[in-house]
């Protein structure tokens, strides 16, 4: 077993990871004209997308548990690619949309066993590395999406942007079905009411907040919204009865486990709704394109790829938690400065400092986290431990969009803020400063959401567990 080859194709998934977010996200407003279609429904390419994997990722990295990590990985990098390929040859906006799921099916099988293979194949005093180098890979790929997002809508067609996974799939797959193939499996089943009810409740109040924050509070997506709660409490009750819950639920007092597993979700409502409120003044107040748009995020992007791999190796030496804690602190740093610097006629030169400060933040955070989480989840439960990491990150970018698309409707009409956010609309001078002041609310509210992630990340270094036991 070639861990170095183990690690470059887990590498190849974050970027191909990456790449697909950012790369639907530039194309989005070509889409919506290609397809003859409205902005509220080609958003759903994006969405669908990031709701699945958030649903998902736990069961499949149950799955993993069950019948083998290198498995279901590989299995994902088939169904990923596959997908990729109908994604460009649809010739409507539900079929985008539906092989956009199927992606996202193969993208949860990939996400949930990435961290547990990485924790199977290699010795704690080195997993910090593997987690930086494979942050390298999400950075690059979110890099070159940017880039290549808008040369290949501009000059080969929306389409190619689905396409360029393929070869990349292609090799990853031939990779890893000769490479990841020794992991251990756990002596397990697959806890199939608890994937029902957990998805039900996570579908639920994930698509009554993205509706409610398209659309406004009505009474159906309260309902659905109030359903979605209420199914918590009855998964965790049937986690309890059940022999082999999909997340065992006694896991929860490993206190730096449950930290670590906290600072994540948190970071990722704090953290994420960072990018899209920038995006958002840069298209909507600045009247940038989307991709001068993201190219000014690019410094973060590159010092956070640089960063990472080294950042990694120093979480290996100990105290992980404390590191992504410092690292939330760069990004607490740049949400504050937005907040004090960021008028309608900012530098674009004080945006790119910040950005790499935000930059040095990510590259500290992500593979310390990951190292902390694995480091002390139950060597049985690896995969479900990085299945549910992944949910609660997920399900924090879906929150940081909700929070993006609400705090900017405070001041705007929805359909407006819809607009700028994809590049089609531009504010006028005057309701330009009322949004930014509501922007200013929004890295308020972001910067106390990151405090809380501050906070637990210290708390896990505190925590006075030091083996992955479950007691």
């Amino acid at each position: 077993m070639n861990t170095n080859i183990i690690l470059f194709v887990i590498t190849l998934g974050s970027l191909m990871a990456a790449v697909d977010t950012t790369i639907v996200l530039l194309a989005l407003p070509t889409i919506t004209v290609s397809l003859h279609t409205d902005l509220l429904t080609s958003i759903w390419v994006l969405l669908a997308y990031m709701l699945v994997i958030s649903v998902l990722s736990t069961q499949t990295g149950r799955i993993g548990d069950l019948l083998g990590k290198g498995k279901i990985y590989n299995l994902g990098f088939v169904i990923f690619t596959i997908a990729s390929a109908l994604c460009g040859i649809s010739t409507n906006i539900d079929l985008l949309i539906i092989f956009r799921i199927i992606q996202a099916i193969g993208g949860s099988m990939l996400v949930s066993n990435s961290s547990s293979i990485i924790a199977d194949v290699f010795p704690p005093n080195k997993r910090g590395r593997a987690y930086g180098i494979t942050s390298l890979g999400w950075n690059i790929g979110s890099l070159v999406g940017i880039v290549l997002g808008g040369f290949l809508t501009t000059f080969l067609g929306w389409q190619y942007i689905f396409y360029i996974n393929v070869p990349i799939g292609i090799i990853a797959v031939i990779l890893g079905v000769t490479n990841i193939k020794v992991l251990n499996k756990a002596n397990t089943r697959l806890d199939l009411s608890g994937a029902i009810i957990l998805g039900l409740s996570l579908g639920l109040i994930s698509l009554s907040l993205l509706f409610i924050a398209a659309s406004g509070v009505t009474l159906s997506e309260l309902i659905e919204l109030i359903v979605g709660i209420i199914l918590l409490p009855v998964f965790i009750f049937n986690e309890i009865k059940i022999k082999y819950p999909i997340v065992n639920l006694t896991i929860f007092r490993i206190r730096l486990l449950t930290y670590s597993l906290l600072a994540n979700f948190f970071q990722g409502i704090g953290g994420l709704s960072l990018t899209f409120l920038l995006i958002m003044y840069l298209q909507g107040v600045r009247g940038l394109s989307p991709l001068y748009s993201s190219l000014l995020l690019t410094p973060g992007y590159v010092i956070a790829s640089i960063l990472a791999p080294f950042m990694g190796r120093i979480a290996d030496r100990g105290k992980p938690g404390i590191i992504a804690g410092i690292g939330l602190v760069f990004i607490l740093a740049s949400l504050l400065l937005y907040f004090f610097l960021l008028t309608p006629s900012t530098p674009y030169s004080v945006i790119l400092g910040i950005s790499g400060i935000t930059g040095i933040g990510s590259a500290m955070f992500w593979p310390s986290n990951s190292t902390a989480i694995m480091f002390h989840a139950p060597k049985e439960y690896y995969g479900s431990v990085s299945g549910l990491s992944r949910t609660l990150g997920n399900i924090g970018t879906i929150l940081s969009y909700v929070l993006s698309i609400v705090v900017a409707t405070l001041s705007i009409p929805r359909y407006v803020a819809f607009e700028i956010f994809l590049g089609t609309a531009t504010l006028d001078k005057d309701i330009s400063k009322v949004f930014v002041n509501g922007l200013h609310f929004a890295f308020l509210v972001s910067s106390l959401i990151i405090i809380v992630a501050i906070v637990f990340s210290i708390l896990s270094e505190k925590s006075e567990e030091k083996s992955n036991k479950i007691y």
